[in-house]
């Protein structure tokens, strides 16, 4: 078969970027399409060194260090790929990627990351983080946003099976585009974290320290826990500072063998975001450490609860302090209950490996379902 794998865009190394790496490992004669292809050379490894078909947007002005500026452009960029020759096209989606034209005698599934957050119900969330909630320039945005929705709500009928990367994402689909999605998590490193037993008195949190992220309450809980020490890494945390006691340490930015060292060593990693899925609570699990986090989102279902068997972590059901400093004191009265081997176990799940035998299962699957059907 001829195989498409259309994506979003390349400019980094990332989570959708991951989900890519594998579905290349699967089809690695497969031709690679994104809106712009920008990944220096260096960083070329996972798309296997890959010529990238892209769009015209590659070419417009500042699209290197500006292309999300044309967003309203890139649905009608990504019509323009002409696909006809291929029998199978794949699309890792979480923006456009999934409104590729096809036509009926070509198999299409997409392996959604999630409908587009910042059209549908994040919107207010996204535009709050922007600074724009008022004036011209919101309307605008508002209005793009709109005939957003319209497009990515109507291309989802050109797509014969849709994928979630969660069940949370799975119910996000059914809400946003009235079609139903099969669950596929998606993969996480495993093997790039091995687990120890023996863990230190302070807890961890790591994650880009944007709105959505709710680093901040995380910070300020621990105003109210003197005796417990945080350590917080990940980009632009120095502006967290503000809000931190003598007993947080901000690290900002670190190396990789740093992050890990830390997940290794910590107690507990904290996680306040209503993630989509959320890599980082499995990245911690798989070191051996439980996780306290929002009991909403991916990480409901990628964190085994107190009231599970072989429980790996807990939640909290406000994104508050005080709702974090009240799960923190229950993970301590608790904390027996949670053991390094159990929190490995259950992050092993969620393997590359696993990932990329259940995709390659469905594809199969759907690629004789449709054979079977045209033959009849």
């Amino acid at each position: 078969m001829k195989v498409a794998i259309i994506h979003e865009w390349l400019t980094s190394y990332a989570g959708s970027e991951k989900v890519l790496e594998q579905i290349l490992k699967i089809f690695p004669d497969a031709e690679l399409y994104a809106v712009v292809d920008f990944l220096p050379e260096n960083q070329r490894d996972f798309i296997m060194h890959k010529n990238v078909h892209t769009t015209f947007i590659q070419n417009l002005p500042k699209a290197r260090t500006s292309f999300r500026k044309y967003l309203a452009l890139m649905p009608l960029a990504i019509e323009q790929f002409d696909l006809r020759k291929f029998d199978l096209v794949i699309s890792n989606s979480h923006c456009v990627a999934k409104g590729v034209i096809v036509g009926p005698d070509q198999l299409h599934i997409s392996y959604v990351n999630s409908p587009i957050r910042y059209a549908w119900d994040m919107q207010n969330e996204y535009l709050a983080g922007e600074g724009i909630t008022k004036g011209v320039k919101s309307w605008i945005v508002k209005i793009i946003l709109h005939y957003m929705r319209i497009w990515d709500s109507h291309t989802a009928n050109g797509v014969d099976y849709l994928i979630g990367n969660s069940r949370y994402i799975t119910r996000r689909i059914k809400k946003c585009y009235r079609r139903e999605a099969d669950c596929i998590y998606p993969p996480v490193d495993i093997n790039g974290f091995s687990m120890k037993e023996d863990k230190e008195d302070f807890y961890i949190t790591a994650s880009r320290n944007v709105p959505y992220k709710k680093m901040d309450i995380i910070v300020k809980a621990f105003k109210s826990l003197p005796n417990k020490k945080l350590v917080v890494i990940g980009h632009d945390t120095e502006k967290l500072a503000k809000f931190a006691g003598s007993n947080v340490t901000i690290l900002g930015q670190q190396p990789f063998e740093v992050l890990r060292d830390h997940l290794q060593r910590a107690k507990g990693f904290i996680f306040a975001a209503e993630e989509d899925f959320g890599i980082a609570p499995l990245e911690a699990q798989a070191c051996g450490t439980p996780v306290i986090a929002f009991g909403r989102g991916g990480a409901v279902e990628t964190v085994r609860g107190l009231e599970q068997s072989s429980p790996t972590g807990l939640f909290f059901s406000e994104q508050t302090s005080e709702s974090i400093v009240n799960a923190i004191n229950s993970f301590e009265e608790k904390i027996d209950a949670f053991t390094p081997y159990n929190c490995r176990a259950n992050a092993e799940c969620f393997s590359e490996e696993n990932f990329r035998i259940k995709f390659k299962n469905f594809v199969e699957n759907k690629i004789n379902t449709t054979t079977r059907t045209e033959a009849k």
